[in-house]
């Protein structure tokens, strides 16, 4: 067939929008280049494979470290697109790969990047979960974090799970499990023991295992060895 009855496809086109982020760099570029850094290991989702535009307007052509500033920005796995301000002639820029400079572009307000000595600052989550009212039966509370407090008592079928210790002000009559991370010196305080089952760093005993002089005292519960030993807690005035 011919070029003059073949037919040729039709070129198809369709624009596609992309958000750049615009850098900055401010002398020292050592420092910035480090605040980038670690602006970067902290949120680095926010850049995974956006685009970069340099913008050189806050540069001189005799800043430190100029010539390298390209190459290091690219060394930290960003693309690098365009390079606005600036002037390709600066002698510090000669080596360059000065890539197509880009118009027409709208620029947004700006970006407000996660503050990484914010994330430094976040408090801790709680060591204790503090519980002020009664568990019901069939009610199942873990914090693996730390201790529990409950202020009221443990029905029947209720079970308490912590990584430390266990604080219940009131009677226990479900199941409680202390140390459940591995932490041996985790202990069972209650103010009236009538326990379905006592647990700390995986040693147990069940209902028919305590001794009944312990039934409806106040006591502690701790891991002695491989042994669960139950004492009765005098009280103080």
């Amino acid at each position: 067939m011919s070029d003059m009855t073949r037919t040729l496809p039709k070129i198809r086109a369709r624009g596609r929008s992309f958000l750049a982020l615009v850098l900055y760099p401010e002398a020292p570029l050592a420092d910035w280049l480090h605040s980038l850094e670690q602006q970067m290991a902290h949120s680095s989702d926010f850049f995974a494979g956006k685009p970069v535009i340099l913008n050189l307007e806050m540069i001189e052509e005799t800043t430190e470290n100029l010539s390298s500033l390209y190459q290091d920005v690219q060394d930290k796995g960003l693309v690098i697109i365009s390079i606005e301000g600036g002037d390709p002639t600066w002698p510090a820029l000669s080596e360059w790969t000065w890539p197509t400079i880009l118009s027409g572009g709208r620029t947004t307000d700006p970006i407000e990047l996660p503050d990484p000595q914010a994330a430094e600052k976040t408090p801790p989550p709680p060591s204790c979960l503090v519980i002020e009212e009664p568990v019901r039966s069939g009610q199942s509370i873990t914090f693996p974090s730390g201790d529990i407090v409950i202020v009221g008592s443990v029905a029947s079928g209720a079970e308490i799970s912590a990584g430390g210790s266990i604080h219940i002000y009131g009677s226990l009559r479900g199941r409680a499990i202390a140390g459940m991370n591995g932490q041996s010196d985790a202990r069972i305080f209650t103010s009236m023991l009538y326990a379905e089952l006592l647990a700390i760093n995986g040693f147990y005993i069940t209902a028919e295992d305590i001794n009944p002089e312990f039934l409806g005292k106040n006591t502690q519960t701790r891991l002695i060895g491989n042994s669960l030993t139950i004492e009765i807690l005098k009280k103080r005035v």
